[in-house]
Formats: C-alpha cells, structure tokens, sequence
C-alpha cells in the first residue's frame, strides 16, 4: 500500500504558490479555446484551473484531495471541481483537452493513468502536461536520506513516494496507450522557494510528510533540520533556498481513427 499524503491548503497556497505560478506558461501551451472541455487532472487549489476557464473554456477541475477540492470551490464557486482519483477517471472521450500541472509524478502505476487520460480524450484532443522528471529533487532526497539513515529509519528512507521519468521513458509510455507525442522538453529549473531562512524545511513538511510516519514528532524536526542545513553549500545562493527540480513538459495528441 503506498503512503498518502495530507494536503494543507493554507499552507501551499502561503509557501508554494510557485507551483502554479510557473504552471501559468503551460496554460499559455494549452492554448485554451472558447468552448473547449478540458480536464484539469491534480487541479489543487484551482487557480490554473480558473485561470483556463477565464479563456472561454469549459473546464472541469479534479483532485484526489477533499481539502485542496473544498479550497477551490470556495475561491471559485462557478467552475465544476470534483474529489477525485485520476487512476479511476470515468469519462468515454468527454474532453478536447487533458491539463495537468506537477501532479501526474504522484500517480502510480504510470501506465494506468496514462490509459485513463487516453480514454477521456475525444479523437483528435491533445493533452499538455508537466511532471517531474528524471533526476528531479535529487539532492533534497539524498539529503533526506541521509538524515533517516544516521537514525536507522531505512524503510521510512525507501519509501518510493514519487515517478520521476527520464522524457524517452516517458514518451515510450504515452506512446505505447496510443498518444501520439508532439514535443517534449526536458530541463533543469531551480526553483526559488518562498521562506528565506527556511525554504527547503517547508517544501519537506508540504510534500514529503508520509516519509515520516511512525516517527515522533521532535525527531521529524531534527530530521528536517538536519536535511536543510547539509544543503546550505548546494541549493542555497543569495540568501535564498532553492528546490532542485527538473521537469518534463509533453504536448501529445490523440490521432482521430
């Protein structure tokens, strides 16, 4: 059974608004058209999703998350968001268009989800996504890692959260459920990280929590500490810390039969 994570939408929404920040240029991809369906797949607290619908479209926002659903309802009361999980997805070619920003890493098994969002497409819709790519958080991990290892918490220490794929692994997927892959891009992006003094604490306590089940609550501290600290040399530059992402953007296509 994989580990849940618990999601604050306070929290993300006053520490790592970067995220759909950065999401706003692969709306800009999407390229939403007046009167288009589109799915927001891991929509959290709906901003892109607002974002997509301020261009016409009619746009459908899900997560698996009651807590981030329950936010984007009350920040936006006229677009359609559902709890819900994308390895479920029930729709038969509802949508011309499949969105989905720094979510589709969470999911697992990969195929699966792709298989869904393949089914949901109309013929001929297109699906523009980000996820995280091979490589991606490398040196936060390790220096988690690390940090559950002086401890012996060497399970908490292997827990497989995340599917960081290399862009040909993932590209070879979608192809294999049937998209057709127009562009990929693979990249490195430094990501800034809101809190000066502890940016790389907060990012751990956002997205790493299920790490740390079973541990009491002063050594998730200590842990935490420990990890930003053994990172000062390497993502921490002009007073700011700085989350070590690399990131895969894929524009594909599901060719009319």
């Amino acid at each position: 059974m994989r580990p849940t994570t618990t999601w604050n939408p306070a929290f993300y929404n006053q520490k790592h608004a970067f995220i759909y920040q950065y999401g706003e240029s692969l709306v800009d991809i999407l390229s939403p058209q007046p009167g288009e369906r589109i799915l927001d797949v891991g929509c959290g607290t709906g901003q892109l999703t607002n974002l997509i619908s301020q261009k016409g479209a009619l746009v459908v926002g899900i997560d698996s998350s009651q807590e981030m659903i329950a936010q984007a309802q009350a920040s936006y009361p006229g677009i359609e968001f559902q709890v819900m999980d994308a390895l479920k997805l029930p729709f038969k070619e509802n949508f011309d268009a499949i969105f989905s920003n720094a979510v589709l890493h969470w999911i697992q098994p990969p195929k699966k989800v792709a298989q869904k969002l393949f089914q949901s497409l109309k013929p001929g819709g297109r699906m523009v996504v980000e996820l995280g790519g091979k490589g991606n958080i490398q040196r936060i991990m390790q220096a988690l890692k690390t940090q559950f290892l002086l401890r012996a918490y060497e399970l908490n220490a292997s827990i497989n959260i995340w599917y960081f794929p290399s862009l040909g692994e993932y590209t070879t997927l979608l192809e294999k459920v049937g998209f057709v892959v127009q562009w990929a891009h693979y990249f490195d992006r430094d990501t800034e990280l809101d809190d000066a003094a502890n940016g790389i604490q907060d990012w751990i306590k956002m997205f790493g929590g299920a790490f740390f089940t079973g541990i009491p609550a002063n050594e998730q501290e200590d842990i935490i500490q420990a990890a930003q600290e053994t990172l000062r040399e390497t993502n921490y530059h002009h007073d700011k810390w700085f989350a070590d992402y690399k990131r895969l953007r894929i524009v594909a296509t599901k060719i009319s039969s």
